[in-house]
């Protein structure tokens, strides 16, 4: 991991601090009250999307659809009645919804409510036909790629590989090793790459300072602790190439070539051999990408978001409102959308008191560029 550390550091320059003057305004396009919510994702067409994991706010449904500044059930409210008994035919705890080139939302469910082990047929893939909003395609996961410890978290897509497309998933566990799982989508065959290396594990001693408080589970009556996540946000390049991902415990950007992580001929310690660090980008939960080949990663210890282009961090905006930037999410009307849902003020963190105030919002910054739509 050193070296990985130092060689990052030695190629990429960083820069902490943007001009104010020069940053996009921060806009507030929907609040949310009740359930905190995720994910969010903006269709080619300007639908957005959000979910809600069942942590312990019981949402009534996990997958919304945001609508007039309100969010309904999607694609129906049958479809989100969970079902451990039918797990591979119902939503039982949602992280992430994307949507793709080819007018689809694909839903990742991970199986596991309130980060339990997954239940068996719940981890997977499910698409949805915006045209029809109705379900064309369900990839359950299987017990090779999703393990007692999975926490399946984002993913990103590239429909001109093979027959179907190829999804990447980040597992972001939090007992367990992290690892990127890719999946066939025309076959449903997935393999799992990079599975506990270091660039998919949290940073040791890694303890995050939010709003001026060192971040670690503490239990009401108990003693505190790290609070250490592996693999979470995900991104992926303008020309398909190149995958970027973090460990949400994390300060550090990585990347590999998607070619390599595909091809299962290729070995482990080949694949590991490619990953490179580009340095320190503060630490993030989502990442986005845009078509001008930028990245962009939430900084949740300082109320922001960063981008990285040509070798280069940046801080794009700054904001109080930007609490916990959670999923980030790149609009065809050049903003980039973002979850601001407090995240770090859950009841784990504060002995028990959940200090979350309502409502959480979904924010919007204009980048002047649109999303990476493989096709």
């Amino acid at each position: 991991m050193k070296q990985l550390l130092l060689a990052g550091l030695m190629a990429t320059s960083f820069s902490a601090v943007a001009d104010p003057s020069k940053s996009p305004a921060v806009e507030r396009v929907a609040t949310f009250e009740g359930a905190m919510p995720t994910g969010v994702t903006v269709a080619p067409n300007g639908r957005i999307f959000v979910n809600y994991p069942q942590w312990g706010d019981s949402p009534a449904f996990t997958v919304g659809e945001l609508k007039d500044g309100k969010v309904s059930a999607y694609p129906s409210q049958a479809l989100n009645n969970a079902d451990p008994s039918h797990a591979a035919s119902t939503l039982i705890s949602v992280q992430s919804v994307v949507a793709d080139a080819a007018n689809r939302l694909w839903i990742l469910d991970t199986g596991a409510p309130k980060f339990a082990a997954p239940i068996v047929g719940g981890a997977k893939l499910v698409a949805v036909d915006l045209a029809t909003n109705k379900v064309v395609k369900t990839i359950v996961l299987g017990d090779d790629v999703v393990f007692p410890t999975t926490y399946v978290n984002d993913v990103r897509f590239d429909l001109r590989v093979g027959k179907g497309g190829v999804a990447y998933i980040t597992d972001s566990s939090v007992k367990g090793p992290g690892g990127i799982i890719v999946v066939d989508l025309d076959s449903g065959h997935a393999i799992r790459r990079l599975s506990g290396h270091a660039s998919v594990m949290p940073d040791k001693g890694f303890v995050p300072v939010i709003e001026g408080k060192p971040l670690m589970n503490r239990p009401a009556g108990g003693s505190p602790s790290p609070w250490l996540v592996a693999s979470d946000g995900i991104a992926l390049s303008a020309d398909g190439k190149t995958l970027y991902y973090c460990a949400l415990s994390s300060r550090h950007l990585f990347s590999v070539p998607t070619a390599l992580l595909r091809d299962e001929k290729t070995s482990d310690a080949d694949i590991e051999k490619a990953v490179r660090d580009l340095g320190m980008k503060g630490a993030s939960d989502g990442l986005a990408e845009d078509d001008k080949g930028r990245i962009y990663g939430g900084d949740y210890e300082h109320n922001s978001i960063r981008r990285y282009s040509a070798g280069k961090w940046e801080t794009l905006v700054t904001d109080p409102r930007i609490l916990w930037p959670d999923t980030l999410s790149v609009g065809t009307d050049g903003y980039l959308y973002f979850t601001a849902n407090q995240l770090h003020r859950q009841a784990g963190f504060h002995e028990g008191k959940d200090e979350r105030k309502q409502p959480y919002e979904l924010l919007r910054v204009k980048i002047g560029a649109g999303p990476v739509l493989l096709k």
